[in-house]
C-alpha cells in the first residue's frame, strides 16, 4: 500500500506565556497536540503531533431530504492530521505544516536522518501504520503505509544505527479462519514491530506476545545491535510490564514478564552511556494514585536500581533523557484536585530526584517528550490549554539544565556565568542559590522571614546591602539588555485556622508586603541616576504560597517565608 502525503502551510496564532520565556503556544481552531521533538543540525527545533482539519465535501451541491443522511455524508470530513512545526533559537516559528492524507491520522514520533531530514511515524485513525521520510524542509521523499488487515496502532518510531527505523506498537487479533497465524495473532492484542531500511524497504514485520492483551510501548537498540522492547501485558484487572530482547532480525532472545498486584504502565526506555538501560513506569498504589518508578537494568535482565519516586500529587513521566554527566531530565504531568500541570524533573545518576518544576495554566497541561540540545538545555513539547478553554494547543518550550524555563535572550548564558562569578563568596557560603533562569534565592535561614512578619531584620538589611552593592551595579552596567528585575515575596501556606479564602488573601497580602519592604530598601540606597533606571525595570509582586519550598514531599514552611529575585533579559 502506498499513499501520497502532501503538507500544506497552516496559518496559526502564536501566544507566549512571557515574551522573555522560550514558550511557544500554537493556538489552532480545534484540538491539537505535540508528541515528539528533535533538534536539527542548524540548532532549530522540530516537533510533530496533530491538529484537526476538515476535508472538502465532494457532494456540496447534493440536496438531502433526511437530516440523518446529511450527517452521514459529512461524518468522515473532520478529524486529525499530522502536523510538523519548526522553531528557531529565538522561538520564532519557521514553518507549521499540516498533512493532507486521504485518511485522518496522527504523528507520534520524529527522528533525524543523517541528511538533516526526518522520519515521522504515525497511524491512521482506521488502523493503518505510517512511516514518512522528509527532507530538511519537510518535503516528502516517500511514504510507507503498512500493517495487518486488523486495527493497528504505532506507539513509537526508533532510529537505528544503520540509518533505518523500527516501528513499535500493537495489532488487534482476528479469529478469521482465512487469516494465517501472523494475521490472527497470539492473544487479544499483540506487540507489533516492523523494521525499515534507511531507503524505506520493509525488512521484516512480526508479532509477539502472550494469550493475553499485549501492547508494544517503546524499544531501544543495544550496543550489539539487538533490541530491547518494553510492552504491557493485561489480564483480569492487571496491567504489568513485559521486557523482551530480540536480535536484529526480530528473533526473540529472551522475554521477562514482571507481575505486580498494582497497575504498572511503562512509558519510555532509553540506552545509557554505560550501555545499560533506564525504564520509566507509571506505578499505581492501592488507592489508584499514580507515582513514578525508574528501573535501571543491564542487557541480561539484571536490575541495577529500582527507584520509586513519591510526590505530593499523582505524577507520571512520559519521557526521560540522559545528560552527558549521567544526570537525567524527565518530563510528564502532575495532577491536583483542580487541574493537571506539565512536570519537569532532574535526577542524579542514582535516580535520586534533585528538583522538580511545574508549568502550565489552571487547566490541562502536559509535557509529552523531551530532547537534550547541544548546549545542555532541553526542548520539550506537549499540550497547553488556555484558561477556561476546552481545546488543547500545541506547546513547545525550552528548559535549562535545572528544569527552569529558558529565556529567549542570547545573553543569558554569559549572564548566568558572570552572576556566579560575582556571587561566588555567597554561593560557597550557602547564602544564595543562582539558577539558570537567572532567578536568585536566599537560602541562609537567617534571611527567612518569621511567621507573619514582613519588616526586614537587621541581619536581613546587612545582607541585602552587601547583595545589592554587587547586583545593581552589574545590572546597571548591562542595562541595555535588562528588561525586568523582579522581587517576589513568598509565604508558607498556613494561617492559623482561617478558611481557604482568608488564608489565601492574608498570605497574598503578606507576600506583597515582603516584596515591597525588600524592593523599597534596595531602591532607597541607590543614586538618583540608578533610581531613575530602576523605576523602569523594578517589579515587585507577591505570590502567596503558590511556590512553597518542598522537601521530601512536605512543605518546608521556614524556607517558604522568603523573597526571590529574577532577572529577565531583552
Amino acid at each position: 500500500m502506498k499513499l501520497t502525503l502532501l503538507f500544506s502551510l497552516l496559518l496559526l496564532t502564536i501566544l507566549n506565556a512571557k515574551t522573555s520565556d522560550f514558550s511557544v503556544i500554537l493556538n489552532q481552531p480545534f484540538d491539537s497536540a505535540l508528541f515528539d521533538v528533535t533538534e536539527d543540525y542548524d540548532r532549530t527545533i522540530t516537533a510533530v503531533g496533530f491538529s484537526k482539519d476538515f476535508k472538502k465535501n465532494s457532494h456540496v451541491s447534493k440536496s438531502y431530504t433526511n437530516a440523518f443522511d446529511y450527517l452521514s455524508s459529512i461524518s468522515d470530513k473532520y478529524g486529525s492530521q499530522m502536523h510538523i512545526v519548526k522553531v528557531n533559537t529565538k522561538a520564532k516559528v519557521l514553518f507549521s505544516k499540516i498533512a493532507q492524507l486521504s485518511k485522518f491520522n496522527k504523528a507520534i514520533a520524529v527522528v533525524k536522518t543523517p541528511a538533516n531530514g526526518y522520519f515521522i511515524g504515525g497511524y491512521t485513525l482506521d488502523g493503518e501504520l505510517l512511516v514518512t521520510k522528509l527532507d530538511a524542509n519537510a518535503n516528502i521523499i516517500y511514504t510507507k503505509t503498512f500493517g495487518t488487515k486488523n486495527y493497528d496502532r504505532m506507539n513509537n518510531l526508533i532510529l537505528l544505527s544503520d540509518g533505518g527505523v523500527l516501528a513499535i506498537g500493537s495489532s488487534v487479533t482476528t479469529r478469521s479462519r482465512q487469516d494465517n497465524l501472523f494475521e490472527t495473532g497470539l492473544g487479544n492484542n499483540d506487540i507489533f514491530i516492523t523494521r525499515f531500511s534507511k531507503n524505506g524497504k520493509k525488512l521484516w514485520s512480526k508479532k509477539y506476545g502472550t494469550p493475553h492483551d499485549d501492547e508494544g510501548i517503546d524499544a531501544v537498540e543495544a550496543k550489539d545491535g539487538s533490541i530491547i522492547v518494553v510492552s504491557t501485558t493485561s489480564y483480569d484487572k492487571h496491567r504489568n510490564v513485559t521486557l523482551m530482547r530480540i536480535n536484529e532480525n526480530g528473533n526473540r532472545i529472551w522475554l521477562k514478564h514482571y507481575k505486580s498486584d498494582t497497575l504498572a504502565i511503562p512509558t519510555k526506555i532509553i540506552r545509557l552511556r554505560d550501555n545499560n538501560f533506564i525504564l520509566s513506569v507509571i506505578q499505581y498504589n492501592d488507592i489508584q494514585k499514580e507515582h513514578i518508578r525508574l528501573i535501571k537494568f543491564d542487557l541480561y535482565r539484571n536490575v541495577l536500581i529500582d527507584k520509586e519516586v513519591f510526590t505530593s500529587y499523582p505524577s507520571g513521566i512520559k519521557d526521560i533523557k540522559e545528560f552527558s554527566d549521567g544526570t537525567f531530565i524527565a518530563v510528564g504531568y502532575v495532577k491536583d484536585i483542580q487541574n493537571t500541570d506539565a512536570l519537569a524533573m532532574i535526577f542524579d545518576s542514582n535516580l535520586v530526584m534533585l528538583t522538580q518544576e511545574h508549568y502550565g495554566n489552571e487547566n490541562y497541561d502536559i509535557f509529552n517528550a523531551v530532547t537534550i540540545l547541544h548546549n545542555s538545555q532541553a526542548a520539550v513539547v506537549g499540550i497547553y490549554t488556555d484558561e477556561d478553554s476546552q481545546e488543547s494547543n500545541m506547546w513547545i518550550t525550552k528548559l535549562n539544565r535545572d528544569a527552569t524555563m529558558a529565556q529567549i535572550s542570547t545573553h543569558i548564558s554569559n549572564f548566568y556565568t558572570r552572576l556566579c562569578e560575582i556571587f561566588k563568596e555567597e554561593i560557597d557560603a550557602k547564602q544564595i542559590r543562582i539558577r539558570e533562569d537567572l532567578s536568585i534565592e536566599f537560602i541562609d535561614k537567617r534571611l527567612y522571614f518569621s511567621v507573619g512578619k514582613y519588616a526586614l531584620t537587621k541581619t536581613q538589611q546587612i545582607f541585602i546591602d552587601k547583595f545589592s552593592k554587587k547586583l545593581i551595579p552589574f545590572l546597571y552596567a548591562n542595562r541595555d539588555v535588562i528588561k525586568t528585575l523582579e522581587v517576589n515575596g513568598h509565604t508558607s501556606s498556613e494561617w492559623k485556622s482561617s478558611d481557604f479564602t482568608d488564608r489565601y488573601l492574608n498570605n497574598e497580602k503578606l507576600s506583597m508586603e515582603r516584596s515591597y519592604s525588600t524592593l523599597s530598601y534596595i531602591f532607597k540606597t541607590q543614586s538618583a541616576s540608578t533610581q531613575t533606571w530602576l523605576s523602569k525595570v523594578f517589579k515587585g509582586s507577591g505570590v502567596s504560597y503558590s511556590k512553597s519550598v518542598m522537601f521530601n514531599n512536605e512543605e518546608d514552611k521556614e524556607k517558604s517565608r522568603r523573597v526571590t529575585f529574577k532577572i529577565i533579559l531583552k
